[in-house]
């Protein structure tokens, strides 16, 4: 039997993702995001939801443009901290030893540890409560040299040790129990 809960936000997991903004060689920072995901295959498209509040939502909306970069096990720690730490206080770069790379079609830095960094430009900014959702289009990915078999070409994101967020809690993903439209597949 299940319990009849107040309306709340339980759809979990979420990616747990450092969001990088600002411009390269001035001011920018790194913001934790759970609030993120696909909102169109073509034209490709994302959204961040970001409490007005929050240090980084001046800057994205002055930019109009940021980088979702994707988190790993490896990364929970400076991935948490981001998310507690304010810009106000702290240069998160310096203070979580994260490295800036070069955007390649956006000012904003790309976080280089990441096993992949979505550059993003707003389209749009909804206004929905107590988060605004930014609705952007995805000018490019960059990703890791590491997780691409030199052979195929083949991206292996799965190989990198992604991480996901759900309920106040950072979890690594699992092992691999099917793959799209597994379930109707003819044996072979």
């Amino acid at each position: 039997m299940k319990q009849s809960w107040k309306p709340g936000t339980m759809v979990y997991p979420l990616p747990a993702a450092l969001v990088s903004c600002g411009d390269y060689d001035g001011e920018s920072n790194l913001l934790t995001v759970a609030w993120t995901g696909t909102i169109c295959t073509n034209p490709p498209m994302l959204y961040i939801s970001i409490r007005p509040e929050r240090y980084s939502y001046d800057i994205i909306r002055r930019h109009m443009e940021f980088t979702v970069n994707l988190s790993t096990a490896e990364m929970a720690r400076v991935t948490d901290w981001c998310g507690v730490k304010s810009g106000r206080d702290f240069d998160k770069w310096t203070e979580t030893g994260l490295t800036r790379e070069k955007g390649v079609k956006v000012s904003c830095p790309a976080i280089a540890e990441s096993p992949l960094s979505i550059e993003c430009r707003v389209k749009q900014i909804m206004s929905l409560g107590s988060h605004d959702m930014f609705i952007a289009d995805v000018l490019n990915v960059m990703a890791d040299d590491r997780f691409i078999d030199p052979e195929t070409g083949a991206f292996d994101l799965a190989s990198s040790g992604l991480m996901a967020y759900a309920h106040g809690g950072y979890y690594p993903l699992g092992a691999k129990i099917g793959g799209f439209g597994f379930s109707v597949r003819k044996k072979k």
